[in-house]
């Protein structure tokens, strides 16, 4: 089955999607670059509040999201394929794993409250609490949306799920070194 193609972008799948997450991924990249921004007027105390932070469980988490990638594109090949019930499979265990992030998060959120770590804290933490729970809200809505579209798997349906939960695994990518190890 060959990809379906907006008439008018070319752009696989539909304008309204990509509308979205081109204006996410704007909101996100304003926010981390008004962190880098902020960062150059405080370099030690940004470095200070960042080793406060769990490296390790950022990186397992990295590698858990970015699999729960390659998990969605697989229910996408399927549903292209009408294969609906390998597609419901894939788009399970995306979901599972989008699960086991959030689990992660929430330790680490958890871990940081017990802390004392708030919004207050240092204008790392307020820009640390904003775009990670922001990003935690996204994987949730991800996760609802792959849920939804399981339902039917219907290719187009899956894709543009697809399309989003890839989004939410960019900002991550582009998250994780800003605000983790840099």
């Amino acid at each position: 089955m060959t990809e379906a193609v907006h008439p008018r972008t070319g752009l696989p799948g539909e304008l309204i999607m990509w509308v979205l997450i081109v204006s996410e991924l704007a909101v996100f990249g304003a926010a981390l670059l008004i962190f880098l921004v902020l960062r150059l007027g405080d370099p030690a105390g940004f470095a200070a509040a960042q080793d406060q932070l769990h490296r390790l469980s950022a990186g397992v988490n990295t590698m858990v999201l970015v699999t729960s990638g390659l998990v969605a594109a697989l229910a996408v090949r399927a549903a292209e394929a009408e294969q609906r019930a390998l597609a419901r499979r894939w788009l399970a265990a995306a979901i599972l794993l989008g699960g086991v992030f959030l689990v992660l998060k929430g330790v680490e959120y958890a871990d940081a409250a017990r802390r004392g770590i708030g919004l207050e804290t240092h204008v790392f933490f307020t820009f640390y609490w904003l775009l990670t729970l922001f990003h935690a809200a996204h994987v949730l809505a991800g996760m609802i949306l792959l849920g939804i579209v399981a339902i039917r798997a219907q290719a187009d349906a899956v894709e543009a799920a697809g399309q989003f939960w890839h989004m939410v695994d960019l900002v991550w990518v582009l998250l994780f070194p800003v605000i983790y190890l840099l």
